[in-house]
């Protein structure tokens, strides 16, 4: 009888910590691609990425829509989706991670946390291992958080013709900026 009653003491703890797991999400992050060559910059902005990070674990996913990338020029973005990511064939990109620093973001103080973050990033059907830091900014019950990294399209078997080869460069920086919403 003692050791039922424990048994159910300790569900209840686990319970309750999990119902005070914060989670936080947003459906309109933002990510940028730039890349630069003596020939031609190219800049785009996607404004529609889905994030949720769990505070509690340090999960952290992503998922966009590669048609919702802007260019300023429609002949770009055009040649993107059709001729590089495919993105009929390959409509979104992925990545499923992890904060392995978590003991050291405070998520109830407000504040600016460094944090590294560990992960698989899918592009192209192709996923890769990936490795990256960034920065988490605790404002009440919103974080703002962003990063930077390369890719490079040659890793997720995204072919360049040779005829435009001098206009993209072989690594992309990669910018990203969340603003996360507790879920209630």
């Amino acid at each position: 009888y003692f050791m039922k009653q424990i048994l159910i003491l300790i569900s209840l703890v686990l319970f309750s910590f999990n119902l005070s797991a914060q989670k936080y999400m947003t459906k309109t992050g933002y990510i940028n691609f730039f890349s630069s060559t003596p020939i031609e910059d190219i800049n785009a902005d996607n404004y529609k990425v889905s994030s949720a990070l769990d505070a509690a674990t340090g999960n952290l996913v992503f998922k966009l829509d590669m048609k919702s990338f802007e260019f300023k020029k429609s002949l770009m973005q055009e040649h993107f989706n059709e001729n590089y990511v495919e993105s009929d064939k390959f409509p979104n990109s992925s990545f499923k991670g992890k904060i392995t620093n978590l003991a050291e973001v405070d998520f109830s103080t407000n504040g600016k946390y460094d944090v590294q973050v560990d992960g698989e990033l899918t592009i192209h059907g192709v996923t890769k291992e990936v490795s990256t830091t960034g920065q988490i900014n605790v404002n009440g019950e919103n974080l703002f958080a962003k990063s930077e990294f390369k890719v490079k399209p040659a890793d997720y078997e995204i072919i360049i013709p040779k005829l435009v080869r001098g206009k993209i460069a072989e690594e992309l920086l990669v910018k990203v900026e969340m603003k996360y919403e507790l879920v209630k």
